[in-house]
């Protein structure tokens, strides 16, 4: 029985069109699990949304509630963002809230929620100086951000195999969280 709630956050990055799989792997490892997505990975997903719904017993969410509307998600014990694109860990690290997941990882930093983060990028887009900031300010914030050796490594562009996507060791990042 899943006695821990896991947020899985995924962003638009090639990686999020196998999350049902990663969905099933987070339930065998005990957790309930709540997916929420950037407004284009909904996107992306959008005729598995009601599948999606259907494995994890709650709502796929992407954007905010409107005011005066109970949160039907129980309370997480953990976040797992992934993929996580360049634009959502910029924005992220930046506090820009404007996407519901966002907002959500910035209040998990207040609130002292585990935290874990996959970045899935270029090479090209890993040079932009804001990048290595973001992460270096995530890293500052107490998420625990896969980036590198043991985590996810930058592909040149083009060239990344969505199946070589870390997914087990997102997932191991926040077992142990």
């Amino acid at each position: 029985m899943s006695t821990r709630t896991l947020y899985l956050f995924s962003s638009a990055a090639p990686p999020v069109f196998d999350i049902a799989t990663v969905i099933e792997d987070a339930q065998a490892d005990g957790w309930d699990v709540c997916l929420g997505l950037t407004p284009t990975a909904a996107r992306w997903l959008s005729d598995s949304l009601d599948g999606l719904a259907a494995l994890t017993g709650h709502p796929v969410r992407w954007d905010y509630l409107m005011p005066g509307l109970p949160d039907v998600w129980p309370q997480a014990d953990a976040i797992l963002l992934a993929p996580a694109t360049f634009n959502t860990v910029n924005q992220w690290a930046l506090g820009i809230t404007n996407k519901w997941v966002v907002g959500v990882l910035a209040e998990a930093v207040g609130k002292g929620i585990p935290t874990a983060a996959v970045p899935c990028v270029s090479a090209a887009l890993a040079q932009h100086p804001q990048f290595e900031r973001s992460i270096g300010t995530l890293r500052g914030a107490g998420a625990h951000v896969l980036y590198g050796p043991g985590g996810f490594v930058p592909h040149r562009p083009g060239e990344g195999n969505p199946a070589e996507y870390p997914w087990r060791v997102a997932l191991d990042a926040v077992r142990s969280a």
